[in-house]
């Protein structure tokens, strides 16, 4: 296998010095692959899932572009735009560029909905070449006169298929009329479903077309497990798993707000050292949510899907289910929170029997089984799985379904 390092790329030594102080000594695949099409200023449509490494796989190349002087960035307005569909995306994407810009003079902001505009308003004053964004911010600032597009000669559209699903389609290609008409293009896209392909088709110019392969992606790092288990059942199973394992460092996943916050106020009322993000709590809120657990002040955070974009966690050990998601593809952006950066992680997924679609359309998805973990107290058997005799899997006459112990024992339902 051919070994591949950041000094392949030529970027410049200020930009390798910020790689190397981060660690980084290896490129992943989606790097390897995007870093020099992006660096020689052609358009880019890449299929990369979270965790990959996407964010330096444009932001590299992009800040190298602008030390070199190959993006002008006259004039005080943006030279380079990046669209992210949530704000703790846009956040840790700005937060990346002030990494690998360190020490290059290049420079940036963010801006996002969700907070007052006065601290992006001070931050847009001092002229950033970068520019990262969420849709409808931008487009208010835009309408106020406080932003100005046409100077941008790099427009990068990440998480596209998120921006897909949040309806952001429509502002994006709103965005994409106000810059320029002659510039590089990049989008990134952990799917490409036909809306986001006819979007490539109308905004990239003969792009280089790139695939992370799948051994990049960290779903090949992760233990994955199933419990088939009653809806009722799960808060209970929730905690024993949490105590049992002794799990530190947990994102649980729910498919509403309303189940997030519950969840976490019927966990915390037993001890558990939690918090909950989700699209009603104030950004700030949000914001305080994720320093605490990434600074292990509580050991669980439960996330919408949503509202878990760019929740950027080295060290998380456990993701767990709670609630299977409705498209498969969310399920693989769910448990790439962990085994980050090479490290090992366990996702684990509560199943009820109406969920069983969801679970079969996953394991599709990953042309795979998930192990199916009999070996706790509220096992009930599948109603799709071919049942044994009564008797032999604690089914109860008749074929319902009853709980087995954690020693074997059939309990009443």
């Amino acid at each position: 296998m051919q070994s591949h390092s950041f000094s392949q790329f030529r970027l410049c030594n200020t930009v390798l010095a910020a790689v190397a102080e981060q660690g980084y000594q290896i490129p992943t695949d989606i790097q390897v692959k995007a870093i020099p099409p992006m660096a020689e200023g052609r358009d880019v449509l890449a299929t990369a899932q979270t965790g990959t490494g996407k964010t330096a796989a444009f932001l590299l190349p992009i800040i190298n572009r602008i030390c070199r002087g190959e993006i002008s960035t006259g004039g005080g307005s943006p030279s380079v735009l990046v669209l992210a569909p949530t704000r703790e995306l846009a956040v840790q994407i700005d937060t990346s560029a002030a990494t690998y810009a360190k020490g290059t003079g290049v420079t940036h902001a963010v801006v996002f909905g969700g907070v007052s505009k006065s601290g992006q308003i001070t931050a847009l004053k001092s002229r950033p070449q970068i520019l990262v964004a969420t849709p409808g911010r931008l487009l208010d600032f835009v309408s106020e006169r406080r932003i100005d597009l046409s100077a941008v000669s790099c427009l990068i559209l990440d998480e596209a298929d998120r921006m897909l699903d949040m309806g952001f389609i429509p502002d994006v290609r709103r965005v994409a009329k106000m810059v320029k008409s002659q510039r590089q293009t990049a989008l990134f896209s952990a799917t490409m479903p036909p809306q986001i392909e006819a979007l490539a088709r109308d905004l990239l110019n003969q792009p280089v077309r790139i695939a992370a392969t799948r051994a990049d992606m960290p779903i090949d790092e992760i233990e994955q497990e199933v419990l088939h288990i009653a809806q009722a059942d799960k808060t209970k199973q929730l905690l024993a798993l949490i105590r049992d394992r002794s799990m530190f460092k947990v994102i649980v996943f729910t498919r509403t707000k309303h189940k997030a916050s519950r969840l976490a106020k019927q966990l915390g009322k037993q001890g558990v050292a939690i918090d909950a993000i989700h699209g009603d709590k104030s950004q700030n809120a949000r914001q305080r949510a994720l320093r605490s657990f990434q600074d292990n002040r509580i050991q669980v955070l439960v996330a919408t899907d949503i509202a878990s974009r760019g929740i950027d966690v080295a060290d998380v050990t456990h993701v767990i289910n709670f609630e299977l998601p409705m498209e498969p593809e969310s399920y693989v952006h769910r448990i790439g929170r962990t085994a980050r950066a090479g490290a090992k992680g366990e996702a684990i997924s509560l199943c009820d029997p109406a969920e069983l679609p969801r679970l079969r359309a996953i394991e599709k998805l990953q042309r795979r089984k998930l192990t199916v973990n009999r070996d706790h107290e509220y096992h009930i058997e599948p109603p799709s799985d071919k049942p044994r005799a009564p008797g032999t899997n604690g089914s109860r006459p008749g074929g319902r379904p009853g709980r087995r112990s954690k020693r074997g024992r059939r309990r009443a339902a």
